[in-house]
């Protein structure tokens, strides 16, 4: 059964995109056929995976939302076997506005997945650090949500809300919805702060958060810049086994 996952915290800067990209690769990487959608105007999870402008001129998710091209002919190829995407580009910033007027615009999102054959084990959603109109539909249209939060205090002022959001959807919009797991990222072991955040996020949360950390690691903020995820650019890195580890966990997950 096809699993479509949102990465989503209103929050910027806490490692949505990192993971989008690096989870979607190391399920790659697993042999699972993977789709990773960029729903974020900055198209950072595109560049992420080595895509360039050239490729993404007209085959884009805004050419799929606004002009009704079928997802599936915006899909471009990656050079990571079994790792297929859909950039952004920053066209998206106006497709609320463009929408004002469609019923139901939602589900917009879910109706180009569902148009999708089963052709993929999993369909990764790169949401944008808001709670607006692109990440209420990744919402809409995934089966799960997985949400980075950064061990720093900031960042647990914006849970509460978020599960606020998650909750709504699920009763109003897409029951099927259910928390996948809330991810610890950004972790620094000497630091104090990192390790109360840490021990506050699983004394509430419990069994919702993931085992797995992702540490703070230079290979992991250098990989982006060279189109890469993190297990192909230094596969000994911290950063990338605790993203094989995160993809274990995914994979043998009842929540998602």
């Amino acid at each position: 059964m096809r699993k479509v996952i949102s990465i989503a915290n209103q929050k910027g800067g806490v490692g949505k995109t990192t993971t989008a990209i690096n989870l979607s690769a190391t399920l790659a990487s697993a042999e699972k056929k993977t789709l990773l959608i960029d729903c974020d105007a900055q198209g950072n999870a595109s560049s992420g995976v080595g895509i360039n402008r050239e490729q993404i001129s007209e085959k884009n998710l805004y050419s799929a939302l606004i002009n009704r091209v079928p997802l599936q002919e915006v899909v471009v190829p990656t050079c990571i076997p079994y790792l297929d995407a859909v950039a952004a580009t920053q066209d998206l910033v106006g497709v609320e506005v463009e929408f004002i007027s469609i019923q139901e615009r939602e589900k917009q999102l879910r109706r180009l997945i569902r148009e999708l054959d089963t052709q993929y084990d999993f369909i990764i959603l790169d949401c944008p650090p808001s709670l607006g109109f692109l990440t209420l539909n990744a919402l809409v249209a995934s089966s799960s949500v997985i949400v980075p939060l950064q061990c720093e205090y900031f960042a647990l002022e914006g849970l509460g809300q978020l599960m606020s959001t998650l909750k709504l959807v699920k009763t109003r919009l897409n029951p099927m919805l259910s928390l996948g797991g809330i991810l610890l990222t950004m972790f620094d072991s000497r630091n104090l702060l990192s390790r109360r955040v840490s021990e506050d996020v699983r004394s509430h949360f419990g069994g919702s958060v993931f085992n797995t950390v992702i540490p703070r690691n230079v290979r992991l903020s250098e990989s982006p810049s060279h189109g890469l995820p993190i297990i192909y650019y230094d596969i000994k890195s911290r950063g990338a086994v605790s993203y094989m580890e995160l993809a274990q966990e995914v994979l043998n997950s009842k929540r998602i």
